[in-house]
């Protein structure tokens, strides 16, 4: 349990720091006095679990490092105020990693700005707001690329792909996925998941209705990876596209379940199959209506 005592003492350094800053000095040393008290005065509101005060003062001491031209304390600084604030809120929050990733990007450290971004990516996922997520993403996986850090890169499009589909955003969906199975082609570690994305890439033609792109997609991925044919993930796919084809949702069901029992399905595959028996369905219906 955090005291009463903490509080009471993060507030007279809190004062004092305000002191410092008010009063006269020679050479910007009351902002490095004032640096010094802040950090004191918000690590024990952090004690004391005042949340929104540590942030505060956070920021504070942010702007002090900034008239010292510490830009990466400053930028520190911002983020302890940002883990401070989203313990509150995380749209409150959010503005003040923002503002420390443009020290980074100032600075040239883009590999540290990625990360941020991605996390605030991640964030904005958790939060469900996936136009948001999907814009910090993007832009952690241009930085990763430009420091070649493919992995990331390619996590973050990953993330991009699938959060793009959730939006029915599916032809952009296919190309990040698309995309990735051709660069990880080319790698020995990484081959040997293109199947894997390939199947996703393949779900998202599917939800789109069109059989024949389907169909066209098949042939296409069989030349992207000669490996793919006679893959389980190659056979679901050309099964589930004769099946949507045939308009057979009861078929379509059964290939869905003969594939489940064997390799689970995830949330994402299942929501984007289901979309696609619907959409098989309420076509059938629809047939059924005019006969």
């Amino acid at each position: 349990m955090a005291s009463g005592s903490d509080q009471a003492r993060a507030e007279e350094f809190e004062i004092k720091a305000e002191k410092k800053i008010n009063g006269w000095s020679f050479f910007g040393s009351k902002y490095e006095d004032a640096t010094d008290l802040y950090e004191k005065a918000a690590n024990s509101y952090k004690l004391a679990k005042n949340w929104d005060k540590a942030g505060s003062v956070y920021v504070k001491l942010a702007a002090c490092h900034l008239k010292l031209d510490s830009k990466h304390d400053a930028a520190s600084a911002y983020v302890n105020a940002f883990n401070s604030y989203k313990k509150i809120s995380i749209p409150e929050a959010a503005p003040y990693l923002s503002q420390a990733v443009n020290i980074f990007m100032e600075m040239g450290r883009l590999n540290m700005a990625a990360r941020y971004y991605k996390e605030l990516g991640e964030i904005y996922e958790q939060e469900e707001n996936l136009e948001k997520a999907i814009d910090f993403l993007e832009r952690a996986a241009d930085l990763f690329q430009s420091e070649e850090v493919t992995t990331s890169a390619n996590q973050c499009k990953q993330k991009i792909a699938q959060m793009a589909a959730e939006l029915e955003q599916y032809p952009k969906a296919v190309e990040i996925f698309e995309g990735i199975a051709r660069q990880n082609i080319n790698n020995n570690l990484l081959k040997y998941s293109v199947k894997g994305i390939l199947l996703n890439a393949g779900l998202c033609q599917l939800c789109r209705g069109d059989v024949v792109a389907i169909t066209n997609s098949l042939e296409k991925y069989q030349e992207l990876d000669p490996t793919f044919s006679g893959t389980r993930e190659q056979r679901f796919l050309a099964d589930l596209a004769a099946s949507a084809e045939e308009e057979d949702v009861s078929k379509f069901t059964d290939i869905i379940k003969e594939f489940d029992s064997m390799t689970r399905l995830d949330k994402w595959k299942t929501t984007l199959l289901l979309r696609a028996k619907n959409a098989l369905k309420a076509k059938e219906d629809e047939e059924d209506d005019l006969t």
